[in-house]
């Protein structure tokens, strides 16, 4: 009766330990997903505001108003 025990014992602590890494392992994998995802969706918009900003720099300046002559007096 007590090896039956025993064995039933070090059955359910593998199984249990099989389960629960299991069960680990699915519930991390769909954080790291999302995780990714959200490193993915930075790079593009970092590389946007890259490109934004190399935009804005390499704008030429604006030509400078004419100015105007003296306004005729009635």
């Amino acid at each position: 009766m007590t090896d039956l025990s025993l064995l039933m014992l070090i059955t359910g602590v593998i199984v249990g330990g099989l389960a629960g890494s299991i069960t680990v392992h699915v519930s991390y994998k769909t954080k790291v997903a999302d995780l990714e995802a959200d490193v993915y969706d930075a790079r593009v918009i970092r590389e946007a505001l890259k490109e934004e900003i190399f935009r804005l720099e390499n704008q030429s300046k604006p030509k400078p108003r004419k100015k105007r002559g003296k306004a005729q007096k009635k």
